[in-house]
């Protein structure tokens, strides 16, 4: 169980890492962009992600 998260963990380094060297100008946009929400979309957007990645992981899992 600690193996698969710390697993889970890693890949999301890879996978940020992935993103911000191939599209670092990309990037500097989007967080531009996210400082200008409201602190409830971000709750918001954030609590749908991680709903959709409880439900990955169950399928994937199940």
């Amino acid at each position: 169980m600690l193996t698969d998260l710390l697993t889970a963990l890693a890949l999301v380094l890879v996978i940020e890492g992935v993103v911000y060297s191939l599209f670092p100008d990309g990037m500097k946009r989007l967080m531009v962009q996210v400082l200008g929400l409201s602190a409830s979309n971000l709750r918001a957007a954030g609590l749908v992600a991680a709903t959709l990645g409880v439900g990955f992981v169950w399928l994937l899992r199940g």
